[in-house]
C-alpha cells in the first residue's frame, strides 16, 4: 500500500491518499481497479441504452464489446511491451505479470477494435454503427479510469508554476501538470460533445467515430508532450527522442480531419428519418414540432 500526501499549492487544497480502498485478509483491493471497473460499466450502460438509436442489436453489440475488452487488454500489454522491451529482456515471462502495471491506451483501443471488428463479422453487424457507440464509451472510460492514474500518483507531466499545479511523493514534490485531470476532463468534455451531436446532428455512420479520432488524438498530441512517463521510438529522429503516442495522435487526428472531409456531403436516409422524428432541423439544430 502506498499513502500520498498530494497538494495543488496554487489553489490551497492538500489531500491525503491511499491507492488501496479495503484489503480482504491479505487481499488488496486498489483504486486503480475500482476506477477502471466503474468507467467500464458505465460505458457498457452507454452502449446498452445508445443501440436502439443505432438499429444495432444489444445483445450482439455486447459479444463484440466482451471480445473486444479480452483484445483490448492483450493489446494494450503488447503495445507497452513493443516500446519498453528494455525492462523485460531479462525475464520475459514478466510480460504476464499485467497486475504489476504496463499498460498503454492506443494499444488497447487498436486491440478492442480489431476483436471487435471480427465479433461483429462473425455476427453479420455494420460495424461502423457499432464504432459510433463505443467511441463515446471509450471517452467515458477514459475520463473516469484517469482518475485511478491519480489514486496511484502516476501519469503527470514536467514541472511547472501554473494555478493547478500538483506535487506529492509521486512527483517528488516537485510541481507539476496534472496530466490526469487534463485527459478526464477533455474526455468527459467529448462525451457530451460527441453524445448530442450523434443523437441531433449525425447524418451517417461512423460520423461519430471520425470526430472521436479528431477530438481525442488532438488533446492526447499536445498532453502528450507534457508526461514525463511516455513511451518512445526506439530510433531517433533528427537526432530528437520521438514519443510513440504523439506521433499516433497526430496520425489518427489527421486521418479524422481527412475522413470528415472526404465524407462532408454525405447523408444516410436512416439518419435523416431519425432526426425527423425527433424533430431536429439540419439547418439551425432546432427542435420543431414533428408532423
Amino acid at each position: 500500500m502506498s499513502t500520498f500526501h498530494v497538494s495543488f499549492p496554487g489553489l490551497g487544497w492538500n489531500f491525503t491518499i491511499s491507492n488501496v480502498a479495503f484489503t480482504i485478509g491479505s487481499y488488496s483491493v486498489y483504486w486503480y481497479g475500482i476506477i477502471i471497473t466503474a468507467g467500464l460499466l458505465l460505458a457498457l450502460l452507454y452502449a446498452w441504452r445508445s443501440a436502439p438509436r443505432y438499429n444495432v442489436n444489444a445483445s450482439k453489440l455486447f459479444n463484440c464489446v466482451f471480445v473486444g475488452l479480452i483484445t483490448g487488454i492483450i493489446g494494450a500489454r503488447l503495445y507497452y511491451v513493443a516500446f519498453a522491451w528494455h525492462e523485460f529482456a531479462d525475464d520475459p515471462i514478466s510480460i504476464l505479470y499485467i497486475h504489476e502495471g504496463g499498460l498503454a491506451i492506443y494499444g488497447g483501443i487498436i486491440g478492442a477494435l480489431l476483436g471487435g471488428f471480427v465479433m461483429a463479422r462473425i455476427q453479420k453487424l455494420k460495424f461502423m454503427p457499432i464504432l459510433d457507440i463505443t467511441m463515446v464509451g471509450f471517452l467515458i472510460g477514459q475520463g473516469i479510469g484517469r482518475w485511478g492514474n491519480f489514486m496511484n500518483q502516476e501519469a503527470f507531466g514536467t514541472p511547472t508554476d501554473l494555478p493547478w499545479r500538483m506535487a506529492s511523493e509521486g512527483t517528488g514534490f516537485v510541481a507539476v501538470h496534472p496530466c490526469f485531470l487534463y485527459e478526464s476532463l477533455w474526455c468527459l468534455l467529448g462525451v457530451a460533445v460527441l453524445h448530442f451531436y450523434g443523437k441531433y446532428r449525425q447524418r451517417y455512420a461512423g460520423q461519430i467515430f471520425y470526430m472521436y479520432l479528431v477530438w481525442y488524438g488532438f488533446e492526447r498530441m499536445f498532453v502528450e508532450g507534457l508526461r514525463t512517463d511516455s513511451l518512445y521510438l526506439p530510433f531517433d529522429l533528427f537526432g530528437m527522442e520521438i514519443r510513440v503516442s504523439q506521433v499516433l495522435s497526430a496520425v489518427i487526428m489527421a486521418a479524422g480531419i481527412v475522413m470528415l472531409i472526404i465524407n462532408l456531403k454525405k447523408e444516410d436516409p436512416f439518419y435523416a428519418n431519425y432526426r425527423r422524428k425527433k424533430g431536429v432541423s439540419r439547418g439551425k439544430g432546432k427542435r420543431k414540432k414533428a408532423h
